[in-house]
């Protein structure tokens, strides 16, 4: 290939958007001669290329977004530390078709055994799959409402944890909640019902949720539209 063709293509894959293409175009040609390939096998290159690159570029900025804590994956879990906990049943998960299906997924146990690492993994996954994702403690969510309400900006605030495909919730019974901060709860879990997922970990057994939320009703409303598409993992091992 010319300098001067390839100087063209540089410029105008920049103006395209496609930096990696303005950077790696003599690569390409290099890999396209060395390997005799036809115009629609360069073509397929250049493209499978840009796409991976593009992915990978939007997962990185799903990363950043997330809030996450970290990044580990299930590939990190050390499964053989708690024996009780099936690995196919967190694998499946992994599938992520309770995603895809707008369902719900639930990590309970004692604190020490992994629920979060869990539940940001498979946050990680559906990241890399191309959904957006959102951490929160419950806690946080609690203080940032209060914060948003007394400012007059609760309908805003609220969409912080509406927007994402999949919203993780951590530390869910840690502190018990006054019954106007469960009422903000209940409002997202009801508008995320069937409209997005919500990954949660919790100390609590479901039968202790009314002490959580201050009120067996609320608990029990709050519960009913969490569970009805759920799955539910216990882990019951060491910390």
């Amino acid at each position: 290939m010319s300098e001067l063709v390839s100087t063209r293509i540089r410029n105008t894959a920049g103006k395209l958007g496609l930096p990696h293409l303005a950077e790696t175009i003599n690569e390409y040609t290099r890999r396209a001669d060395e390997g005799k390939m036809g115009y629609l096998d360069f073509l397929d290159l250049v493209l499978s290329e840009e796409l991976a690159v593009r992915d990978d570029r939007c997962f990185r900025q799903g990363l950043r977004l997330s809030r996450l804590p970290h990044h580990k994956t299930l590939d990190e879990y050390d499964f053989s530390f708690q024996p009780d906990l099936d690995p196919r049943k967190v694998k499946d998960l992994a599938t992520l078709s309770f995603v895809e299906g707008k369902a719900n997924a639930a990590l309970l146990g004692p604190p020490g055994v992994g629920k979060t690492h869990i539940a940001v993994a498979l946050a990680v996954a559906a990241c890399r799959a191309g959904y957006s994702i959102y951490f929160t403690s419950l806690d946080d969510m609690v203080r940032n409402f209060k914060a948003a309400e007394a400012a007059g900006r609760l309908t805003n605030k609220l969409g912080t944890y509406l927007r994402p495909s999949v919203l993780v919730v951590d530390e869910v019974g840690y502190q018990p909640l006054e019954r106007a901060e469960a009422n903000l709860v209940f409002q997202v879990i009801c508008k995320r019902y069937e409209k997005g997922s919500i990954i949660l970990t919790s100390n609590k057994t479901f039968s202790e949720w009314g002490q959580v939320f201050g009120d067996e009703v609320l608990a029990t409303a709050i519960l009913d539209r969490l569970l009805h598409h759920c799955d539910v993992i216990s882990i019951n091992g060491p910390s």
